[in-house]
């Protein structure tokens, strides 16, 4: 597929803003959507503050390490989202979590968003399906800190990201991008241990290379050089592999997914179903290796 080339790998911590999370063992991130239209539970939590903080209790509670705020969905086809929008629905949220005393992670792509939520000083790691790639966002996590970046590889954008993906090898192109995506954090002095990678299951891919990047992990990760952060759950593919149409009904699925992606090296997996996913994992390190 690829040489195992480029930067070193380091697995063994990533600088999350206030905290110095130990990737040596497998993180679990949950999922706090704040939208009405995301695949799986929009507008379960963007009724209300209330609602959205009960959620995140709940997924501390089953076990979540880190938790992951977003404003926009980024399935395919969603609504338009302004900036101002997205803001106005996560901020009070981040700002009630920023003392509960974890990771708190912000998942946007908009520079305009990344800036208001670093200046409140309300996040510790921005996680952005576009890599830094906005105008300005570069510079601005350079300047912020020990705040954490994970970089994803997305084909296209939300909106026409499922026309027809097309790779010629999605491993090593994968590969190459989050190689290219490290480099340019790197040299515009972003450190190495703030950074995390995410191949971008489903985003601008079908089964085939979804299946593909879990089967050759090491090969794209290597190439990378940074720990994995994983999203795999309720996704279109665990829907595929089961023939299972509703979102809801993949957990089961969803949460052998996470498993296979941390038997094979990934650092942080996110997740909706935290439980579900700690007792998958739980039986996998007992058993898994007998």
């Amino acid at each position: 597929m690829m040489e195992n080339t480029a930067i070193q790998r380091i697995n063994q911590i990533w600088q999350c803003g206030r905290f110095v999370v130990d990737v040596q063992t497998p993180k679990i991130m949950g999922i706090v959507n704040i939208t009405p239209d995301s695949f799986s539970d929009g507008g379960r939590y963007s009724q209300s503050v209330a609602a959205a903080l009960a959620h995140a209790e709940n997924l501390l509670h089953e076990g979540a390490d880190i938790l992951d705020v977003g404003g926009e969905s980024s399935r395919p086809g969603a609504d338009y989202v302004s900036p101002q929008q997205e803001w106005q629905r996560v901020a009070p949220v981040l700002e009630a979590l920023h003392d509960w005393g974890v990771p708190i992670t912000l998942d946007t792509r908009r520079i305009w968003v990344m800036q208001r939520a670093l200046e409140q000083g309300w996040v510790d790691g921005i996680n952005d399906i576009q890599a830094l790639q906005d105008d300005g966002a570069l510079a601005l996590l350079s300047t912020a800190g020990n705040v954490g970046v994970c970089l994803m590889h997305m084909q296209g954008l939300p909106e026409n990201m499922q026309n027809q993906p097309y790779y010629e090898d999605v491993v090593a192109e994968v590969g190459t991008f989050l190689c290219a995506r490290v480099q340019a954090c790197l040299a515009a002095g972003i450190a190495q241990t703030r950074i995390t990678v995410d191949p971008g299951f489903g985003f601008g891919k079908t089964l085939e290379h979804n299946v593909l990047l879990m089967r050759y992990f090491d090969e794209w990760l290597v190439r990378a050089g940074c720990p994995a952060l994983i999203g795999v759950s309720r996704k279109r593919m665990i829907g595929e592999l089961t023939q299972t149409i509703e979102p809801n009904q993949r957990i089961v699925g969803s949460a052998m997914a996470a498993v296979a992606a941390m038997a094979r090296g990934a650092a942080i997996v996110r997740v909706h179903d935290v439980a579900a996913t700690k007792q998958a994992w739980a039986v996998w390190q007992a058993l898994g290796t007998i």
